[in-house]
């Protein structure tokens, strides 16, 4: 049994540093217009799984999503999750679409039934934020040691503003919830984007586990380092290994985070 889940697609990047956001800008790469980012179809997907599993998918879930055509703002995006299983575990299968049935997104979501071990967070120290961001070339981000952290408190009161953005309307996040999954992955984004100096760039992809819940007042450090640099169709890929930590001692997750920085022009 498939449910789907009906959302209209808004970029509120246009006025951000990446300007892959911005339609003029995306337009001389190809593009219809300025793409929606990654991270918003990301807080899409998991509309469904949270509905499904609840508050227990934020705090033992896990999700791999993959970006594999834009979205624009305007789009009248279908979510549809169907029900498997991995490795015995609770699952489901998502898919995003556009109108017309083309696909933006895909994503495997699962509920273990055993949460997993947190990676140790002294292996991913809190390094400082560079003086100066060097411009992302593969030769700069193969020399980065650790990022320098990204620091943010979630304030509760604040999350309305990102929910109404969103369009989510599971009761869960409201009156004092949890941080949104969207919202948390939005520091993925932002430790990159403080660590070198991009051009445009796309986020396509991102493996995320989860260890617990951010709740109001929690001050979260994302860390981590440059996993791996690649090469595909002339598009030049970066991979993030970061983990997000509450309050200096609590993982709370854990993602591998992979962008394009140099995208090709068509």
């Amino acid at each position: 049994m498939t449910a789907g889940y009906a959302v209209r697609a808004h970029n509120a990047a246009t006025a951000s540093e990446n300007k892959i956001h911005d339609d003029a800008v995306a337009r001389t790469y190809g593009f219809e217009g300025g793409l929606v980012p990654g991270v918003t179809v990301y807080a899409y997907l998991t509309h469904p799984v949270v509905a499904a599993f609840g508050r227990p998918w934020l705090e033992h879930g896990t999700m791999t999503a993959r970006f594999v055509r834009p979205c624009y703002d305007g789009d009248e995006i279908t979510v549809d999750a169907t029900p498997s299983e991995v490795g015995g575990d609770r699952a489901l299968e998502i898919t995003a679409r556009r109108p017309g049935g083309e696909i933006v997104a895909t994503a495997t979501a699962s509920l273990p039934a055993r949460p997993s071990r947190p990676p140790a967070v002294g292996d991913y120290p809190a390094a400082p934020m560079p003086d100066e961001r060097p411009p992302a070339t593969e030769e700069s981000l193969a020399a980065l040691g650790p990022l320098g952290a990204w620091e943010a408190t979630f304030h509760a009161e604040h999350a309305p503003a990102f929910l109404d953005e969103i369009d989510e309307d599971l009761d869960l996040y409201r009156d004092g919830g949890p941080a949104h999954p969207g919202y948390l992955l939005l520091a993925a984004n932002w430790i990159l984007g403080a660590n070198v100096r991009l051009g445009p760039w796309m986020h396509v992809g991102s493996d995320v586990t989860n260890y617990g819940t951010v709740d109001d007042g929690d001050l979260v450090s994302t860390r981590g380092r440059v996993a791996g640099l690649f090469e595909r169709k002339e598009h030049q890929f970066v991979e993030l290994d970061l983990l997000m930590v509450a309050n200096d001692t609590r993982p709370v997750v854990h993602v591998r985070h992979t962008a394009i920085y140099e995208i090709a022009r068509r």
